[in-house]
């Protein structure tokens, strides 16, 4: 191996020590819910929070919430850990500790509106947070009324999920479910779904199969031109579909044979005395 090769090799292990310690000193958001009124929302937030990698639920003035009532209905699994174990804290307390992010619907169109505006939205918020090396909290707001304006001008940033005009405020379950999904990569290292990542198929292959579908477009009788413009569309087609070797092979066997029925077609036609193109 060369004295190149060994760098890089070097500098991927480098790069993967780097994003392993960062996963591992990475601070898990707490989610803070400010008088949620109904104990079913708290519960649905607990189960996002359990789905997307969260477990600290803070609550700010809670309603009663008992074992056999609608927040651990709601709850699904969270009501082993998350739900269980929230704590209740005053908004002060959230102030003073945590780096905070507050949730609205309803944002300032200009900086004329300082509590609501600037404003991110979940995608915009989970690049902002990959850079904050602080206790962070999510802050949720009341079902009706959700945080006022003076609970925003005391909270670092505001988020807000781009929804219809008509009809932008979301139940508090959803928003929280929304948001949290947004943020998965920061809390979740791995999710049930397989790796979808695409080996393409080696060029070869991939060249094979052109000269499949040049001797196909061959056969057609087309036009030189006509030709080599569909050539090109299917060179560019599927230089953006990046094929997997499986599914190029698939569409060799295909040509192959197409090609093999035309060839002996033209051989017929030739024998018999027969155009090649049945008259209409």
């Amino acid at each position: 191996m060369s004295g190149a090769d060994e760098d890089a090799v070097a500098e991927g292990d480098a790069d993967a020590e780097s994003d392993d310690r960062a996963r591992s000193t990475r601070r898990e958001p707490v989610v803070v819910v400010v008088e949620p009124e109904t104990p079913g929302n708290v519960g649905t937030i607990a189960r996002a929070m359990k789905n997307f990698g969260l477990s600290d639920l803070k609550l700010v003035d809670p309603p009663e919430l008992t074992e056999d009532g609608e927040a651990y209905g709601f709850a699904g699994h969270a009501r082993e850990d998350v739900l269980p174990n929230a704590d209740t804290v005053t908004f002060d307390e959230v102030v003073a500790n945590y780096h905070t992010v507050g949730t609205t619907a309803i944002t300032g169109e200009d900086d004329r509106s300082h509590e609501r505006f600037p404003f991110k939205t979940p995608a915009e918020l989970r690049e902002s947070l990959r850079a904050v090396d602080a206790p962070t909290a999510i802050v949720f707001g009341r079902e009706g009324r959700g945080l006022n304006n003076e609970e925003l001008s005391r909270l670092d940033e505001v988020c807000s999920i781009p929804a219809d005009d008509d009809y932008p405020v979301l139940n508090l379950g959803q928003a929280a479910t929304v948001l949290l999904y947004e943020l998965r990569e920061l809390t979740v290292d791995e999710t049930q779904l397989p790796d979808t990542a695409v080996t393409r198929a080696p060029e070869g292959d991939v060249e094979r199969f052109h000269e499949f579908f040049g001797d196909f477009l061959a056969a057609t009788g087309q036009r030189e031109h006509v030709r080599e413009k569909n050539a090109l569309l299917m060179r560019r087609l599927l230089g953006r579909a990046h094929p997997t070797e499986r599914e190029v092979h698939s569409l060799l066997g295909t040509f192959r044979k197409a090609n093999a029925k035309l060839e002996h077609a033209d051989h017929l036609a030739a024998k018999y005395d027969e155009p090649v193109y049945p008259r209409e």
